[in-house]
């Protein structure tokens, strides 16, 4: 099940026992901790608290282990991601509009980009909601694992959407930008809504951008990455 709508069907309540797991160190392994400790720290009785750890269970956050004295429970990475976006959220509400900034490495790609970047249906999108074409290619940018947080952080973001369309008996997808620089310079990285590279960002600008920065594969680069 998708995480926005496992997150849609999550009750403040259960926000709250999630925060309480992860605040006790089970996002990061098992903690040993009974339904009746858990619901004095909620405010609850044991029987609501085991409620509670029953349901979210059931959702695939949380993970029981019951064969011992006292029950095991570990957050699953939907439950952090979950929590992550939360945070993110209230984030954006008291501090505003955020910045990533990450390094990576310049990579090729399939050579795809320049295809799709001419295509009318999308040239038309970016000249409306970017404000320019793009060269008709894109920079790709590998990033590293302790990275890839940062990566899913922009993805959770509301971007620029460009709609996807039919033409010529294809169907072409839709995709979201996001405002960037890279060595100074304005772009946009650009995550297609469908994509088997989660760890490679892709950037568009009005220019070459390998050109004007000069960049050739396996050299490093710096990002950064605007929400609004």
């Amino acid at each position: 099940m998708p995480a926005s709508r496992r997150r849609s069907r999550v009750k403040a309540e259960e926000l709250r026992v999630l925060a309480k797991l992860a605040a006790a160190g089970a996002h990061h392994a098992p903690v040993a901790l009974a339904s009746r400790e858990l619901g004095a720290q909620l405010g609850v009785s044991q029987q609501a608290a085991d409620r509670y750890l029953v349901g979210l269970a059931e959702r695939g956050l949380v993970v029981r282990n019951l064969a011992r004295r006292r029950q095991q429970i570990a957050l699953t990475p939907a439950a952090v991601e979950l929590l992550r976006g939360e945070f993110e959220t209230l984030q954006r509400v008291f501090q505003g509009p955020s910045a990533v900034r990450f390094a990576g490495t310049v990579v090729s790609g399939l050579g795809e980009g320049r295809y799709y970047l001419s295509q009318p249906g999308y040239v038309v999108q970016f000249a409306e909601r970017l404000g320019y074409e793009p060269f008709p290619g894109t920079l790709n940018v590998r990033v590293g694992a302790e990275e890839l947080p940062r990566i899913g952080t922009v993805r959770r973001w509301k971007g620029i959407r460009i709609d996807g369309f039919k033409a010529s008996g294809r169907t072409f997808g839709g995709a979201t930008c996001f405002r960037g620089r890279l060595g100074g310079r304005s772009c946009h990285a650009i995550v297609p809504d469908r994509t088997s590279h989660q760890d490679v960002v892709e950037f568009i600008a009005p220019e070459f951008l390998r050109g004007a920065l000069g960049l050739k594969d396996n050299d490093p680069i710096d990002v950064e990455i605007v929400e609004a």
